[in-house]
């Protein structure tokens, strides 16, 4: 969605998960814990108002923290932020914490992190889905319209009625970027099997189409969506946080349509009610770009060259497509795999004005 995503690392505290929030509840299981018990190396890291468990990059972030911790064997702590007032004290009390690295998630943080970056040299950032141009402050972006290409022409390839649909929360390029390669990937499909398959909520050349203002109300996300299905769209990829659970919800209900999640696998992440619905997911791989950060940080290696992840690098993928393989046929399963190599190699080269 937008970019939003700072990494941060705290004291070292064996394996404890500590969630520390001024407005929110810390998670169950979590505990607290003395720092610096297991060393001397700790990460921060700070959510966006979306809180932790949002189903997207603050969480799969988490995850990836969590994961590092449990490699490296330091401490990680997540500040909760609920709202705007929460972000900015939260970065300053991941800095003040004393930890090496702190992890921010998102275009909201992008101002508090560049502050505390700039007041803090010695502190080594990351940010996820964000530019923060500083000497010790490291972007994580993820090229999704690659990922986004495969899923429109998998959305094409499956539709019974010939019309798929996107929508965003906010016209901003982290989610923008998904949904350009989207409708290229059905302009793809169109041009290959001669089909003449739509593609509603998204104008690439106008850059501009369907977006709902925001990234956590799931009944906007469920009204949009059924406006879609009401006009024939029976694939929907909504590009919107929380808000894609209302998408899911109204698929659900539709007995008819099916979703493409984005972030991270909606069918491991959503209820299980909408199991039957989830075609697939564009998965940025946000955990696994996470813990190779706090590697190279604990080796000294630290770059505040931006990782961005592709298809050949793995940051980007689609996920299986678990109990919806049967309506995949094997020639589409095989054509997929055939465009992803053609991307990788560059024979196919997915673009967007929003390409990192």
């Amino acid at each position: 969605m937008r970019r939003t995503g700072v990494v941060a690392i705290g004291t070292v505290l064996g394996a404890v998960a500590l969630v520390l929030s001024g407005c929110a509840p810390a998670p169950s299981g979590s505990t607290d814990a003395a720092t610096g018990a297991a060393g001397d190396y700790c990460a921060r890291m700070v959510t966006n108002s979306g809180g932790l468990d949002d189903r997207s990059f603050n969480q799969s972030s988490w995850e990836g923290l969590q994961e590092a911790q449990k490699q490296f064997g330091i401490d990680a702590q997540v500040l909760v932020s609920t709202g705007e007032t929460d972000l900015a004290p939260n970065v300053a009390q991941a800095v003040q914490s004393g930890c090496g690295f702190v992890l921010t998630v998102g275009y909201e943080l992008a101002d508090a992190t560049l502050e505390e970056a700039t007041a803090n040299p010695d502190t080594h950032f990351a940010i996820v889905d964000e530019t923060v141009t500083a000497p010790n402050v490291k972007p994580i972006l993820f090229d999704t319209a690659q990922a986004s290409y495969l899923a429109g022409y998998l959305a094409a390839g499956v539709s019974k009625t010939g019309k798929v649909a996107t929508f965003g929360g906010g016209n901003q390029p982290p989610v923008t970027l998904f949904m350009d390669g989207f409708v290229d990937g059905v302009a793809k499909y169109n041009e290959v099997h001669g089909t003449q398959v739509q593609a509603l909520g998204w104008d690439k050349a106008a850059q501009d189409g369907v977006f709902t203002g925001d990234f956590e109300d799931i009944n906007k996300g469920k009204t949009v969506t059924q406006g879609f299905i009401d006009q024939g769209a029976d694939v929907i990829l909504p590009v919107a946080g929380q808000v894609g659970e209302g998408a899911a919800s109204a698929a659900l209900e539709s007995g008819t349509a099916s979703i493409i999640w984005v972030d991270n696998d909606g069918y491991e992440t959503l209820p299980a009610e909408y199991h039957p619905i989830v075609l697939t997911s564009v998965m940025k791989n946000t955990g696994d770009a996470v813990v190779g950060i706090v590697g190279d940080d604990i080796d000294g290696t630290f770059s505040s060259d931006p990782f961005v992840g592709t298809l050949e690098n793995g940051g980007v993928a689609l996920a299986p497509f678990h109990d919806l393989e049967p309506r995949v046929p094997a020639a589409l399963s095989t054509e997929l795999e055939d465009l992803k190599g053609q991307i990788v190699s560059g024979a196919i080269t997915v673009t967007s004005p929003s390409t990192p």
